[in-house]
């Protein structure tokens, strides 16, 4: 292998139902093309889990991989990726997570790690070093996870560890269902509902070895560069978090707000930034090699929700905020908290709760419905309460428990209160305030997701490098963030601290070089594009066309109720503009197919045996 160092070369396979690992080599040729992360568990993906494959049956597995710099003493290296198949969308999952797992997988000699198979009884299993262990997990049933992270690490006796857990919601297979890292996530898609489905409840690990590199000394000097950078350009970060666009999103009318009926909050002074840091605010948490320490860990000091505690990022703050109606940020704290003890998603359970509240106060839904619950906007006790029906599958809960695909397709008179695509909800931004990010919502390869499918706020409206409202050249501004962040999520790095390492939608540097003696940067962006497209023909291999990545019915008919973006909408049309102009660019025909000049052009013939 022409590597001097970043893999390790080897991937680890755990079967649940013979209770067996083995190892297995990498592929060099997948490395040059995908780079690791999420470009090689796409790869694995699509190889073993084919379009016939159950969400939640034995056959679906969870494919996590590393990308070449995970683990190393760079800014911020602690991320690695999912691969699976969806409970949520019934569609390919990708997902990300911080957590000391990858860093620890590496550690132990390996670039990744595939589970398979189903236990026929509750386990958890320990990796230590390359010595893997399967243990009954009877007594942890129940456990939330905070509980169950602590429970699993004390079964290690020397060191630190990592370990992969899911709470309560995971084990009744709700279809929002996360994985705990180390008070991290895999947030979204229901990867927590196929980890339950396998009875499978934590993975432990701790690794001794040593992560190489080509050129120590110049990996060194990167990092020292690189911290001092982000000193002072994520001064904010450190400050505020995420939290910090709550403001800025609002004031320019583009925050989802009772169930996206409006996209300004007349609360949002109340759950801001400034308000967080001046009544809640506890303490910076970081992740593994991260200076900037942008978690904001809240804790609330008095009143019904005295004791909640809770890293509250601007999804969270948001869907579970101005888009419920609710602006007590006290309460916002203790429903992420029962979000992260319990285990699901809390930007998907911020659009079921909106939604059950819209539905409530249309008359649509009664109290007997929401088991003597006033679901209405603003209510936050309302709103904790049906996290915990969720979670339980209990009374309406278990409806919403299953995702909103499955609610649509039960009660087809709710769609226009759906705000979904391909099953998976919106994040927390109204696209009718800055119509590029309806492209993304719609084109994400896992749905209507604002990573995967592109953060375009920093164009549309912190730089106003492109005019907002407009439909032109949004299609190219889209396909290029996607590329971007298809290649910085193959890394290992986190897309706050990218461009310490010159991991920009122009990419430069040699980070790369320095690490695996191999000058991936001039072909970055082609490995994005090349990632992209993989993952389009998984798609196109599941059924998914044009008519798939539409948006929901109130973005495309509903004007804004009030604000600054009063009046605003993405009509049929305009968005069908963009989306053209977006399957021109991406080389994929009218239907949204990947045309073969497409696929020859990426190499992906070659690399998946077409």
């Amino acid at each position: 292998m022409r590597f001097n160092g970043g893999y390790l070369g080897r991937i680890l396979r755990i079967n649940l139902s013979t209770r067996t690992s083995s190892q297995e080599p990498l592929k060099e040729l997948d490395l040059l093309k995908l780079l690791g992360g999420r470009g090689l568990a796409a790869k694995y993906y699509y190889e073993e889990i084919g379009p016939q494959v159950r969400p939640l049956g034995e056959e679906n597995k969870l494919i996590f991989m590393t990308g070449p710099l995970t683990g190393l003493r760079l800014p911020s290296t602690p991320k690695f990726q999912l691969a699976t198949k969806s409970p949520n969308t019934g569609i390919y999952l990708c997902a990300n997570s911080s957590g000391q797992f990858g860093p620890y997988l590496k550690r132990c000699g390996f670039d990744g790690l595939i589970i398979e198979g189903s236990s026929k009884d509750w386990i958890y299993v320990s990796i230590v070093d390359e010595k893997v262990s399967f243990h009954a997990a009877d007594r942890l049933v129940g456990f939330n996870n905070s509980a169950a992270q602590k429970a699993l690490k004390q079964t290690l006796e020397i060191g630190p560890a990592s370990a992969l857990t899911i709470g309560p919601a995971g084990e009744k297979l709700v279809h929002l269902a996360c994985i705990n890292v180390d008070a991290r996530f895999f947030g979204r898609g229901g990867a927590g509902a196929v980890m339950g489905s396998k009875k499978l409840k934590g993975i432990v690990i701790q690794g001794t070895g040593t992560i190489p590199v080509a050129d120590p000394h110049e990996v060194q000097r990167i990092f020292r560069e690189g911290v001092a950078m982000l000193k002072d350009s994520r001064a904010s970060h450190t400050e505020y978090g995420t939290a910090q666009f709550v403001e800025v999103l609002n004031e320019l009318g583009c925050i989802p707000t009772r169930n996206f009926q409006s996209s300004y909050f007349e609360g949002a002074d109340k759950v801001d930034a400034h308000a967080m840091v001046e009544h809640y605010k506890e303490k910076n948490s970081a992740c593994y090699m991260c200076t900037i320490a942008c978690g904001q860990v809240n804790r609330v000091k008095e009143g019904p929700f005295s004791g909640a505690r809770a890293r509250t990022e601007y999804e969270t703050v948001v869907m579970l905020g101005p888009n419920c109606g609710v602006d007590d940020f006290a309460a916002i704290v203790q429903a992420a908290e029962l979000c992260d003890e319990l285990g699901i998603d809390t930007i998907s359970t911020g659009n079921a709760v909106a939604l059950t509240m819209e539905l409530f106060e249309k008359g649509l839904i009664s109290k007997e419905d929401t088991g003597g619950i006033e679901a209405r906007f603003g209510n936050g006790q309302a709103m904790i309460d049906l996290i915990r029906m969720i979670a339980a599958r209990r009374g309406i809960g278990a409806l919403l428990a299953d995702g909103m695909k499955i609610v649509a397709e039960k009660h087809p008179q709710w769609r226009p209160y759906i705000i979904a695509v391909k099953g998976l909800p919106f994040a927390a931004y109204d696209p009718r305030g800055f119509h590029g990010k309806a492209l993304t919502f719609g084109t994400a390869s896992r749905g209507a997701c604002h990573n995967v499918g592109g953060w375009t706020v920093r164009h549309e409206l912190i730089s106003k490098e492109y005019d907002r409202f407009a439909v032109e050249g949004k299609g190219k501004l889209v396909k290029t963030i996607q590329d971007n962040r298809g290649y910085v999520d193959s890394t290992g790095v986190c897309t706050v601290a990218r461009s310490s390492m010159g991991f920009t939608d122009n990419p430069k540097g040699n980070v790369l070089e320095a690490v695996t003696g191999y000058d991936f940067t001039p072909a970055l962006l082609e490995i994005g594009e090349r990632i992209y497209n993989l993952e389009r023909v998984i798609l196109n291999r599941e059924g998914i066309r044009r008519d798939d990545d539409q948006l929901p019915e109130r973005i495309m008919k509903d004007p804004v109720q009030t604000g600054p973006c009063k009046g605003k909408v993405v009509t049929f049309e305009m968005y069908n503009i963009m989306l053209d102009e977006y399957y021109n660019e991406r080389g994929w025909d009218e239907d949204g197919q990947v045309k073969e000049e497409t696929l020859a052009a990426c190499g992906l013939p070659e690399l998946l045996n077409l």
